[in-house]
């Protein structure tokens, strides 16, 4: 790690001699080893990767990342991490400055990561987080089943013990990354009279069983693309080693999944971890202040869309509600207000996932009848990615639990209203 900051380099007040160190680490890393522009075409998110040519570009930055210490820091050095003291943040927040690409082990890092972490056996730690943490295996998630979506708790596939081993048969759907991922986490049930402590919870070798008592088929999205699979298990065995804390855990197990995948594990990846200034944001799809450029840039009746009052009284509208959500980030860091566990990340993954969904709608309503134009026609404005990003919306919004779920969890054991009949 570097003992000296590059020129430009800046620390915050609140940084320990530990996190300033890292912090100017990151900061000249950075400034030398950026990926650049990608030399094949990326999609939006990780979750909508297919071309293997991209994953192999995107986990090569990855890997170089996680050598130099960006990723896993606060991992311990015994399961491949840097062994510091909440440290990720600062890289993540770095990271975002330098504008890097997303890292394509979403999944591993923001939801398998950190269950791996708090509940596998130390032997499985040591063997999988490192691999998971470099980008090198890529991890899915099998929670959702064909009747068992937001109500995670009615799963169908089944493990049966026999000897030291584990008999797996069910079917998973909307499975992200499974066509590359070598590992799955896995909720299945192991008692069928009890919803709740009949469930266990599992790491599965997905890829090694491919043919071997597991099937994965792509599924077709709206955008035409296939991000996502169904999995299918016919008597995949497994060791019980495998099993993650004790055998009827599993929905305890599950809790710490989802509280990462709802918001706390954004703080795993670039794509939070700190504030940036509005330079700092660039023009993603998802950025409120990129809609200023495609308002100047899109035309009706003989004027920009910038000319509109109303547009430009909305484009400030999602201005607002975006730095709102950015600032309300801070409330992570103060014990005081997180008085209930879930509460922040159940809020923040609602609220993300219902301005980046307006946001891109704004988008349809600033282009008019440009926004018709697919992402491979050449006059398409901004390239098509907004339309693009609107229709990936709906996906996210549903994604982790639907956002209507999500209301009902915050208003009944965080407010707790009366459960509504």
């Amino acid at each position: 790690m570097a003992d000296t900051a590059p020129a430009n380099a800046t620390a915050t007040p609140t940084d320990t001699p530990e996190q300033a160190k890292f912090r100017a680490h990151c900061q000249q890393w950075l400034a030398t080893n950026h990926p650049g522009q990608p030399t094949v075409k990326l999609p939006q998110g990780a979750l909508e990767l297919s071309d293997p040519a991209a994953l192999a570009w995107l986990q090569a930055w990855q890997k170089s990342a996680y050598d130099a210490g960006l990723i896993g820091c606060d991992y311990s050095k015994e399961t491949g991490g840097g062994g510091l003291t909440n440290c990720q943040a600062i890289a993540n927040h770095e990271m975002l400055r330098a504008k890097t690409p997303y890292l394509p082990n979403i999944i591993g890092l923001g939801m398998a990561a950190p269950t791996v972490y708090f509940h596998a056996q130390d032997e499985v730690k040591q063997a999988l987080l490192p691999k998971l943490l470099s980008g090198e295996e890529i991890w899915c998630q099998g929670f959702s089943e064909p009747g068992a979506g937001s109500d995670l708790a009615n799963q169908q596939t089944f493990a049966e013990k026999k000897g030291d081993s584990w008999v797996i048969n069910g079917h998973k759907v909307w499975t992200s990354l499974a066509h590359f991922a070598s590992w799955m986490i896995l909720l299945c049930r192991t008692d069928k009279n009890d919803k709740y402590n009949g469930l266990s919870y599992f790491v599965v070798p997905i890829k090694a069983a491919l043919g071997k008592g597991v099937t994965v088929r792509p599924l077709i999205k709206l955008t035409g693309e296939t991000g996502f699979n169904e999995v299918i298990f016919e008597d995949l065995i497994i060791e019980d080693k495998y099993r993650l804390d004790e055998v009827g855990a599993g929905w305890k197990v599950a809790m710490t999944t989802l509280a990462h995948e709802r918001g706390a594990g954004m703080l795993t990846t670039p794509s939070a971890g700190g504030l940036v200034t509005e330079e700092e944001k660039g023009t993603a799809v998802n950025s409120a202040a990129a809609l200023i450029q495609l308002a100047k840039d899109s035309y009706r009746d003989g004027k920009t869309s910038a000319d509109d009052p109303v547009i430009r009284d909305a484009i400030m509208q999602m201005i607002i509600r975006q730095e709102g959500f950015r600032q309300n980030q801070r409330r992570i860091g103060a014990k005081a207000l997180n008085d209930h566990p879930m509460r922040l990340p159940l809020q923040f993954k609602l609220v993300a996932t219902e301005i980046g969904q307006d946001i891109a709608q704004l988008a349809y309503e600033i282009e008019g009848i440009g926004s018709s134009l697919n992402v491979t026609d050449a006059n398409a404005p901004g390239g098509g990615q907004w339309p693009l990003a609107y229709m990936n919306s709906f996906g996210i919004t549903i994604a982790a639990g639907a956002n209507e779920v999500q209301r009902n969890i915050l208003g009944e054991r965080v407010l707790n209203m009366p459960k509504s009949k």
